[in-house]
């Protein structure tokens, strides 16, 4: 069984602040999908999708005033967790709830984990520069 998903300093501060709050606010919003009792996940999840465009804008924004070289597969990144974050927010509510809750709770962290850790380690070096 997985351990419960927070936020970690020691793992996941990039040592940005307003990038650093940025991803603070998504895993506080996903933590709160992911204990969101069944009539309140969608508007959760809503809050976390409405977040996470925000949060991808911004990012697209730092890529672009540092000439990020991969810039374009961390932009294809970010489109598909929007793509499979509106399609979980699309099966809420019904018999796929439980394949929903197990995107928030596994997939997701993982993806967070790996992304930042890889592509958004390298915005920050760059974007530091």
């Amino acid at each position: 069984m997985k351990t419960e998903f927070a936020w970690n300093d020691e793992a996941h501060t990039l040592h940005l602040p307003e990038m650093d709050a940025t991803h603070r606010e998504f895993v506080a919003l996903l933590v709160r999908a992911q204990q969101a009792p069944d009539g309140e996940l969608q508007q959760r999840l809503d809050a976390l999708l409405d977040h996470t465009r925000k949060h991808f804008e911004h990012e697209s924004r730092m890529m672009q005033a540092c000439g990020l070289s991969s810039r374009q597969e961390h932009e294809a990144e970010h489109q598909r967790i929007l793509a499979e974050l509106g399609m979980m927010r699309s099966r809420t509510g019904g018999p796929r709830t439980a394949l929903v809750r197990a995107y928030l709770t596994e997939a997701i962290p993982d993806w967070f984990r790996t992304h930042l850790a890889t592509m958004d380690s390298e915005l920050a070096g760059k974007y530091r520069q």
